[in-house]
């Protein structure tokens, strides 16, 4: 049989340029919301609302290239490095994510990042009123799909029935496609090849980016990690260790 991806790189390539082309705006007001952050020397809190969505964290904490300020909202619980099935019940889980947030010092109007692609489970919507009620601002990156697709009395759903979207102050749509599989062959019911995660970590690099690039026009140097496995790298790094340990919970 000939080795073939069915298309998927055309189709993910596709969905990543859909985002490129009308999201631009949504993401030029997070990257001012974010180098605002930079200039106030405040930490970017970011959040993953479970599952999969919780490495997004992972990609945009202590990594090369990346922003120092990034506060990862860290809680093994939601993540795939918990049991599979426990996650599951815990993302579903009313007030689990207010528990979350509450542990971490949000100060009001610091930036807080949700990723979570379905936007409407009960550790996401409890963790954004949590962040709301601290007084953060809200950057949501989400599926308007999957938010305004799934029933109204889908049991997934957090009871008050709020989506992500109704709460965040800007709302970047990743457009994931319900049910996240981009794929389907003939022979098998069940769709294939999950798309989300590439679409958000290219959000989360984009963000980044931009955020670093407008710093850099006006004059402020972004706090940047260089590889630690690079000659010097730690060397670098350790202003930003001893700036950012006793404020990042993770480091």
């Amino acid at each position: 049989m000939e080795a073939s991806d069915l298309g998927f790189l055309e189709k993910a390539v596709e969905l990543l340029k859909k985002v490129k082309e009308n999201q631009s705006e949504n993401m030029d007001k997070a990257t001012d919301l974010m180098v605002g952050a930079i200039e106030r020397d405040e930490l970017i809190h970011v959040y993953g609302g479970g599952g999969h969505t919780t490495l997004v964290m992972g990609e945009m904490f202590f990594r090369a290239g990346g922003l120092a300020n990034i506060n990862p909202i860290m809680e093994t619980g939601l993540s795939v490095f918990n049991q599979a099935l426990k996650y599951l019940e815990l993302e579903r889980t009313v007030n689990y994510g207010s528990a979350i947030v509450k542990y971490y010092p949000i100060q009001k109007g610091e930036v807080f990042i949700i990723f979570h692609n379905i936007g409407i489970n009960p550790a996401t919507i409890d963790a954004a009123l949590e962040a709301k009620e601290k007084g953060a601002t809200i950057i949501a990156v989400s599926s308007s799909y999957w938010q305004n697709e799934m029933p109204e009395d889908h049991f997934i759903r957090h009871p008050n029935k709020m989506n992500l979207f109704d709460i965040a102050d800007v709302c970047i749509d990743d457009y994931n496609p319900t049910g996240d599989a981009l794929l389907k062959i003939d022979g098998l019911d069940t769709p294939f090849a999950p798309v989300s995660n590439i679409v958000d970590f290219y959000i989360a690099h984009w963000l980044e980016i931009g955020t670093i690039k407008k710093c850099v026009e006006k004059g402020i140097t972004p706090p940047v990690w260089s590889s630690a496995n690079t000659p010097g790298g730690d060397k670098i790094n350790a202003k930003y260790v001893q700036k950012y340990m006793p404020r990042v919970k993770c480091l």
